[in-house]
């Protein structure tokens, strides 16, 4: 999916959605160490206003957290390249599986950078608002599911990446078992003293098949739990 097919045809203008405030946001984000230039390129076009209320969306293009109901938020956008641009360094990423779509605007970014992204929401409103959004954007790459992000998308594994935008205690097995050799998995996570981000690289090993483990950074955000709502 090309990055120019998600720009918003009426946010053209000088108003808080334009191009121009756009580019303002990731003029931040490079000055915040957002190097990877497909990544600058696709949260430059991706209408963020479009992933809010309509109240929010003078708010949209800037670098903070925003409710979206449930007791969900839309990710900050510094949050949502850092941790796109640290799933597509660890190699060729083909399918992405999100873990938590939310209102769909990570899930957007994704679209535009990955050949096919599949995502599961626990929250039925928030995916029925999200597929709305993407279908209005005519994303042909996404394929949605209202189901218990913990348990995976095993029909479609192995994947390339796995993106998880909630914090678990822990690596989730389930889901790393649907990571492909060499697929990687970034995720928050809570040891209990904090959460932090981590990159997880699936390696094999002789016959079996292990981890590499980095800490990326620290991170704030809500618990991954089991089950649909």
């Amino acid at each position: 999916m090309s990055v120019a097919a998600l720009i918003d045809p009426v946010a053209d203008g000088s108003g808080m959605t334009s191009l121009r405030t756009r580019e303002r946001l990731t003029k931040r984000l490079m000055a915040a160490g957002i190097v990877d230039e497909t990544v600058i390129g696709a949260l430059r076009q991706v209408p963020r206003h479009l992933f809010v209320e309509e109240a929010l969306a003078s708010r949209a293009y800037e670098d903070s957290a925003l409710p979206i109901g449930w007791g969900q938020t839309i990710s900050q956008p510094y949050m949502v390249a850092r941790m796109t641009q640290a799933l597509l360094a660890a190699g060729p990423v083909q399918t992405v599986l999100e873990i938590g779509t939310g209102c769909g605007y990570q899930t957007a970014v994704l679209a535009a950078l990955v050949r096919r992204v599949y995502s599961l929401e626990r929250i039925a409103s928030l995916q029925a608002r999200a597929e709305q959004r993407l279908k209005a954007l005519k994303l042909r790459n996404v394929r949605l599911r209202h189901a218990d992000g913990c348990a995976g998308w095993p029909e479609y594994a192995p994947f390339d990446g796995i993106l998880i935008t909630a914090a678990a205690h822990g690596i989730p097995r389930r889901l790393a078992e649907q990571l492909a050799p060499g697929g990687c998995m970034v995720l928050p996570i809570d040891s209990g003293r904090g959460q932090v981000l981590v990159r997880l690289t699936r390696q094999r090993r002789g016959r079996r098949l292990g981890f590499r483990h980095e800490v990326l950074e620290p991170v704030t955000f809500v618990p991954l739990l089991e089950g649909v709502a």
